[in-house]
């Protein structure tokens, strides 16, 4: 089996990686106003507790925003199946989801914790660790993503919807927030670099091993 055929196991929470360039860089434009700040992209609304900045470089489907204050950096994104990039995250040991009900959306809401990468370089003082909240919500064409990467020196950060990052910043983002339908969504199995029939059969093997059947991977690498 080529190496590129079963990249979906060895991928490390890829989009979380991505964006933690600016959790550490801090590049960002000029200050929104004090209070809950709100927002607006072409495929969600809605109002970030405390005074959040926007970051200055995006793409139409991932947003990021700032909280300097609390050192908490918000993406946003939007993809056709979200939920299937949930099922790899969570084959690569994220924890959850707890499952809440906002404003009509249904929210699958997914803890981990993370280090922070620098110069292509993994942080490994135990000081710098971060606490990633993911909050994913699948319609039926369309599911949403928001990633809450945090910086535990700042906020309290639990495993769970009990830490003062989820109760006092989370949970009061995802009861403001509105959903909306977006035309030509990037797919997830683009992020991989596979096709679509390669990615679903490579899911289709994490369901099996999830379900005990490790002759599935063994397969694979025949």
């Amino acid at each position: 089996m080529e190496n590129k055929e079963f990249i979906i196991i060895c991928v490390i929470a890829v989009i979380i990686a991505a964006v933690g360039f600016a959790f550490v860089t801090g590049a960002f434009e000029q200050k929104s106003n004090m209070g809950n700040t709100h927002f607006e992209t072409d495929f969600m609304s809605g109002s970030f507790v405390g005074n959040v900045e926007k970051v200055a470089a995006n793409d139409t489907f991932l947003v990021s925003y700032k909280d300097k204050e609390h050192n908490i950096t918000y993406n946003l994104t939007t993809m056709d199946n979200s939920s299937a990039l949930m099922d790899i995250y969570k084959f690569q040991g994220v924890q959850g989801p707890e499952h809440r009900k906002f404003n009509g959306n249904e929210w699958n809401i997914y803890f981990a914790e993370a280090m922070p990468v620098v110069n292509n370089k993994t942080v490994t003082d135990p000081s710098q660790k971060m606490g990633i909240i993911i909050a994913e919500c699948q319609k039926e064409s369309q599911g949403y993503i928001v990633y809450s990467i945090i910086d535990t020196n700042k906020v309290n950060f639990t495993l769970n919807t009990f830490s003062d990052s989820y109760t006092n910043f989370i949970e009061p983002l995802l009861k403001t927030i509105d959903l909306k339908h977006s035309d030509k969504v990037p797919a997830v199995h683009e992020q991989f670099g596979l096709s679509k029939d390669d990615f679903n059969k490579q899911l289709e093997i994490i369901h099996q091993i999830e379900a005990g059947n490790r002759s599935a991977l063994q397969g694979q690498q025949q």
